[in-house]
């Protein structure tokens, strides 16, 4: 086995616990050491060129991993890595990919190369009730290649934790009209078949449901921006009315396409047309 290559998304318990996965192709050559030689190569914030060599140790929990790893402050869940293992130098090589140009998620500066279901599913929710419920959809519902997720409004009493008696019937409520007014998530008509598995847009044949569909804020961030973006402080502020793409096959609601020629004869936005697999999110308030 003279080299293997893996490429994998980082999850956040990855990076909280300083661990790494390790291809099982490797798993034979490396099982019975204690510790292996690692070597990091990372672009910092997408720039500047950095090589770490380190021991790490190796062991097994549900699967095979580093441990003691020294992950870069840039990196957040989702970012995708290489592990290779390198018989002839006896390490193992984990290298991130720098991104042309950062981008911003959600208010998280990404310098890395990311799977957007990844980062979709990683989410972690502040306090809040409407963070309670973004955390259903992202973690529970149907995520699609580019992040999007959907999921039936009718089971969020279910599996959301609220919703139960009078007042937590109040309280998801306000939830997910706050969701829908700050543009986080939009309401849309998808279907679900046998098992609750949703679908959208509707599929022929299975039952028509009311979804609620969130979409990653994507958008281009100067290398000067904090790596960790809002995340690390959530902020009351304006949000512009923008652009957000859908999932393939999506299209905006006549609703939405009548708010964005409102908001362009409120010469509130450039006069655009909106594309298609894109909805309008208009200009709000927002908590976080």
């Amino acid at each position: 086995m003279g080299r293997v290559t893996r490429r994998l998304a980082l999850r956040q318990a990855d990076l909280d616990d300083a661990t790494c996965p390790v291809p099982e192709e490797v798993v034979a050559a490396l099982r019975h050491r204690a510790t292996v030689q690692v070597a990091l190569d990372h672009r910092a914030r997408g720039v500047t060129a950095e090589r770490h060599v380190f021991e790490a140790s190796f062991g097994q929990d549900v699967e095979w991993r580093l441990g003691g790893v020294e992950w870069p402050e840039d990196l957040h869940p989702g970012v995708l890595v290489t592990v290779a293992w390198r018989a002839a130098r006896d390490e193992v090589v984990v290298r991130t990919a720098a991104l042309v140009e950062p981008m911003r998620v959600d208010g998280v500066v990404y310098f890395h190369e990311y799977d957007p279901k990844v980062v979709t599913r990683e989410y972690t929710p502040g306090p809040a009730n409407w963070a309670k419920v973004l955390q259903t959809v992202r973690r529970l519902g149907r995520v699609f290649d580019d992040g999007s997720a959907v999921f039936p409004e009718a089971d969020l009493a279910r599996r959301s934790g609220l919703g139960r008696g009078s007042r937590g019937t109040f309280l998801l409520r306000n939830a997910v009209d706050q969701l829908l007014r700050e543009g986080y998530v939009t309401r849309v008509e998808g279907s679900v078949d046998a098992t609750g598995h949703p679908s959208y847009p509707a599929v022929d044949g299975e039952e028509p449901a009311e979804m609620l569909l969130y979409a990653p804020l994507v958008e281009p961030a100067p290398h000067h921006d904090d790596a960790h973006g809002d995340a690390g402080e959530r902020r009351e502020h304006w949000v512009n009315g923008f652009l957000r793409k859908l999932p393939p096959g999506a299209h905006a609601s006549p609703r939405q396409l009548t708010l964005l020629q409102q908001t362009v004869e409120q010469q509130e936005l450039d006069a655009t047309e909106l594309p298609p697999g894109y909805t309008f999110v208009k200009k709000h308030h927002r908590n976080g």
